[in-house]
């Protein structure tokens, strides 16, 4: 068991804290679109804000181990920028399937949320953490 972790440990970690970003992240869509009656798009921009805190402080610590000093304003800027990118795809499948075509908006959530899901890791390791030098 440790050999698997130690092999595929950055994935491992990848999706364990993906997943409580997307905990995170629906805890505050559901709080918008259900207690405050938030528009499902409004909904995506609310969540998006906390998870995407949370999700950068545990990809640069624990997934990516990040070391960068320096460069955690450019990291940060990177991955700011590449999680606005994803929060639009997201934005536009919950406008899309949600309010336009009233498909089920769990459903729609966490389909968009994998989406999201393998955007951000391509995004993270080839892009805002890779390895300098």
């Amino acid at each position: 068991m440790k050999e698997i972790f130690a092999k595929h440990r950055e994935i491992i970690l990848y999706i364990f804290f993906g997943g409580l970003t997307t905990l995170v992240s629906a805890v505050f869509y559901f709080l918008a679109s259900w207690v405050f009656d938030a528009p499902a798009w409004l909904s995506s921009i609310i969540s998006w804000i906390f998870a995407v805190c949370f999700a950068f402080v545990t990809n640069k610590l624990f997934v990516f181990e990040s070391k960068e000093k320096k460069g955690t304003t450019k990291e940060a800027a990177l991955f700011f920028a590449a999680r606005l990118a994803s929060l639009f795809i997201n934005t536009a499948i919950m406008f899309v399937f949600v309010d336009l075509m009233e498909f089920n908006e769990p459903i729609i959530f966490v389909a968009g949320q994998l989406v999201v899901l393998i955007f951000n890791y391509i995004a993270s390791k080839f892009l805002i953490f890779k390895k300098r030098g």
